[in-house]
């Protein structure tokens, strides 16, 4: 990986981290479906404006289709499932089951796309969730059948994302490939087309209790333009630069962001178990992210000149 691969890795990490800060401000007013449909609405509508603005010819090649299939897939679906958990299970434990996205990319990867699956990588999962249970850490829950229902919701929306990683890849990166802004701008079309007619149903079933205030709205069109929008277009640019399992480990990044935006905007104090979470997740990250030994040997027998009879 390059410098820049690293570097926009961290900083889809730390917008992602920052959406968790603007979420407490409009979820809780508004209402987890209507909150997560009015954030890939805006994004939809803030990558149009920066596809205008950086005049961006809006040419899919054929992909439009397969670009809105991921958008439900990697957007509309799991952000319908972290709404249903919201309901059933408290913030630290989503954040928890969140973090086991790398994980189900390893395994999809595995069983499903000729993934190699290096006992790196397993060290590497099963560190960086330590690392998140210590950063997320939350009072004992009973086990029950709510309990069971939020976490298979939260788990759905995990395996959404690995999948969507290795899809990308194979629908659009080795088929030519495609703006990122693009595929962006299309996953979001996709999964505001999805969670359109839900968020309807519901209002008419139930209305909402209130629309909120500036404050929330401005929330609102952040999470949705700066934490989807722009957010998109890194982390599809990393899945065609450093592939889908390693653009994963964001999510390992993403809670020590989260602290930090707390402890520096909402006064939250940081614990040893801060220290020792992000510890763990650095070293998970390294695990996942570096080459395995045997491709590593590989590229030096390649790079043998030839022996002559």
């Amino acid at each position: 990986m390059r410098v820049a691969d690293y570097a926009r890795l961290v900083l889809l990490a730390a917008i992602w981290g920052a959406s968790f800060l603007l979420m407490r401000i409009a979820a809780p007013v508004l209402g987890a479906l209507p909150t997560a449909f009015f954030r890939v609405l805006f994004g939809a509508i803030g990558l149009a404006v920066l596809l205008a603005l950086m005049r961006t010819t809006w040419v899919f090649k054929g992909k439009f289709k397969s670009t809105m299939l991921l958008g439900v897939i990697n957007s509309g679906i799991p952000f319908l499932m972290y709404c249903l958990a919201a309901k059933l299970l408290p913030a630290g434990y989503s954040a928890i089951f969140n973090a086991t996205t790398p994980l189900m990319g390893v395994v999809i990867g595995y069983l499903f796309f000729q993934e190699t699956l290096s006992g790196k990588k397993i060290g590497g999962v099963i560190a960086g969730l330590a690392g998140v249970s210590l950063l997320t850490a939350t009072g004992p829950v009973t086990i029950s059948s709510t309990v069971v229902l939020g976490a298979l919701a939260c788990l759905v929306a995990t395996a959404c994302y690995g999948t969507a990683g290795f899809l990308t890849k194979r629908w659009i990166s080795e088929k030519g490939g495609l703006d990122a802004k693009l595929v962006a701008f299309g996953s979001q079309i996709g999964a505001t087309v999805f969670l359109a007619p839900i968020f309807g149903g519901a209002a008419l079933i139930a209305p909402m209790a209130s629309w909120g205030d500036m404050h929330v709205w401005l929330a609102v069109l952040g999470v949705g333009v700066f934490c989807t929008a722009f957010a998109y277009i890194l982390y599809f640019r990393l899945i065609a630069d450093i592939g889908p399992v390693k653009s994963l480990t964001v999510t390992f990044l993403i809670p020590p962001f989260g602290v930090l935006w707390g402890f520096l905007f909402l006064g939250e104090q940081v614990t040893l178990a801060h220290l020792e979470g992000g510890g763990l997740i650095a070293l998970a990250v390294w695990l996942v992210l570096a080459p395995s030994q045997t491709r590593v040997s590989n590229a030096k027998a390649d790079a043998k000149p030839p022996v002559s009879d």
